[in-house]
């Protein structure tokens, strides 16, 4: 009845946090792939975070499930090379729940790094859209 409240994807896997300052290390080495999943309104009024994929949470499931023919082909090789994600929004809840359907799609690790402002603060350079 309550299948919903399940953490779904492999078995055990869930979406973890992953504290910013980590998140810009990690990126700047190329050692994961960072997506920013807030709508193309938010994206012009702030930027991204220097070496984030913009893919709307809208669009997510057409960009990153590897079964799509417009899914990136950024996520194609990260799925294959089992290379970690980490996801923000605005504030941490869109970037959770993205996770979930990376999750799902077969991606992991997943991590949810919060908001831009949390990549911002922590050192994060920002881009403008």
């Amino acid at each position: 009845m309550f299948n919903f409240l399940r953490p779904s994807g492999p078995a055990g896997a869930r979406v973890e946090r992953l504290d910013a300052r980590e998140a810009v290390a990690k990126t700047a080495a190329g050692e994961i792939v960072l997506i920013d999943v807030r709508d193309g309104n938010e994206l012009r009024a702030s930027g991204k975070a220097k070496g984030a994929l913009h893919v709307p949470l809208m669009s997510l499931k057409m960009k990153c499930d590897p079964a799509s023919p417009e899914c990136l082909p950024e996520l194609k090789a990260a799925q294959a090379a089992g290379k970690p994600i980490a996801v923000y929004c605005a504030s941490g809840a869109r970037s959770q729940g993205a996770g979930q359907m990376l999750l799902q799609m077969g991606y992991g690790p997943v991590y949810n790094i919060g908001g831009l402002y949390d990549w911002h603060a922590a050192g994060g350079a920002l881009v403008p859209a």
